[in-house]
């Protein structure tokens, strides 16, 4: 148990020390680009040689970015801009943004005309039309296009030869993730919810192959172990991100076991690896991104198949109900709440709604709503 802690810790301290985590990279003598949100294709950065480095705003004062955003924008959006103007990500040598919600798409032009001039920013509009092979086509261009401005921007060559190594990397590391979720499932007492966070949130910080091998040796140790009991609440999480030192912290103290998640900062971009026997790169990348679903920014001409997702990832894991983080002012996430729940109200399972900012400290109403919900849970139990 004591090696399993000391793991533990390490993760927490990657997960809460990024700028520590880049200027050592950079005192290396390293690169580093900003993968902002969402499904950037690092794997295009990491075939470079420089490191990707995962930029998801946090905690922190917005106050130049309000010069470029109304205040009512999402925090997340808000606090990347902030990051970048401040000094925050000061060492990159250039930031890979995407347009895949209406607030992503002003944000990429605001960034262009601020940070932009300090921090090149490589843009990629991906096409939403994924599946078709025109759509493929289209993507596989995008990427191919993201990869020559970081070749230009970095003085670097980015060879199909190095894609195809990054490929198995990534791939590893998304199977190593994919199964501590399952181990954190299943070992409550020894991982908490925080935990869990850290160990997730720290691969944004570290090459993924570091990352991998740190995470094989707390899977193995993991592995070894029984699975424990459990008399808290156990749950599905659901939203853009669960990080905030505040939620975690009320997620110990109310005994809360995350069993699965549907978070776009946690596992969402996790279920879908790169298809190594597709031959060109960027056609294999345009793949990927075609078969992930389930997505709420991610077009999908059936509308059922997303809140039957949420509903059987519940189902399928026993958990009580489900935790559904929306973030404040996100508007793709408030139009798919009527759906998710319906679907959950027909599976008689809870669906409890949660206003949710990454500036926020005062989380009485989130103990209040998690308190009636374990005492539901508890009685359905007796």
């Amino acid at each position: 148990m004591e090696e399993i802690k000391e793991l533990l810790e390490q993760f927490k301290y990657y997960a809460n020390n990024p700028r520590k985590q880049l200027d050592k990279y950079l005192a290396a003598g390293k690169k580093a680009v900003g993968i902002f949100p969402y499904y950037a294709p690092e794997e295009i950065v990491y075939a470079a040689g420089v490191v990707p480095f995962g930029v998801w705003g946090g905690q922190g004062p917005i106050e130049r970015a309000k010069e470029y955003f109304p205040t009512f924008y999402y925090s997340m959006a808000l606090r990347c801009l902030e990051m970048a103007l401040d000094g925050t990500l000061d060492g990159l040598s250039a930031s890979m943004v995407t347009t895949l919600d209406d607030t992503l798409r002003p944000f990429s032009q605001n960034y262009k005309v601020s940070a932009g001039r300090k921090i090149p920013m490589i843009f990629l509009n991906h096409g939403q039309h994924r599946k078709e092979d025109f759509g493929k086509q289209y993507n596989a261009r995008i990427f191919k296009k993201a990869k020559e401005e970081l070749e230009k921007i970095c003085d670097v060559r980015v060879t199909d030869e190095n894609l195809k190594k990054a490929f198995k990397v990534y791939n590893e590391n998304r199977s190593e993730r994919r199964k501590f979720i399952k181990l954190a499932a299943t070992h409550p007492q020894t991982i908490k919810a925080s935990d869990r966070c850290y160990v997730l949130k720290s691969s944004y910080f570290m090459l993924k192959d570091e990352h991998t091998a740190l995470l094989k040796k707390l899977n193995e140790k993991l592995s070894a172990l029984a699975e424990e009991s459990w008399d808290g609440v156990r749950v599905v999480t659901s939203g853009v991100i669960t990080d905030n030192p505040g939620l975690l912290e009320v997620f110990d103290t109310y005994k809360v076991c995350i069993v699965a998640d549907d978070v776009a900062h946690e596992s969402r971009a996790l279920k879908v690896d790169i298809d190594l026997s597709i031959e060109d790169p960027m056609l294999a990348l345009a793949d990927q991104f075609a078969r992930m679903d389930e997505d709420p920014i991610l077009y999908d001409p059936d509308i059922f198949k997303r809140p039957k997702y949420v509903v059987d990832l519940a189902k399928e894991n026993n958990a009580d109900g489900c935790l559904l983080f929306m973030m404040n002012f996100n508007d793709t996430e408030e139009m798919e709440y009527p759906s998710l729940k319906q679907a959950f109200d027909a599976a008689k399972i809870p669906l409890i709604k949660m206003g949710y900012d990454q500036q926020m400290v005062d989380f009485g109403q989130v103990k209040t709503q998690l308190e009636t919900f374990n005492e539901i849970v508890q009685l359905n139990r007796m």
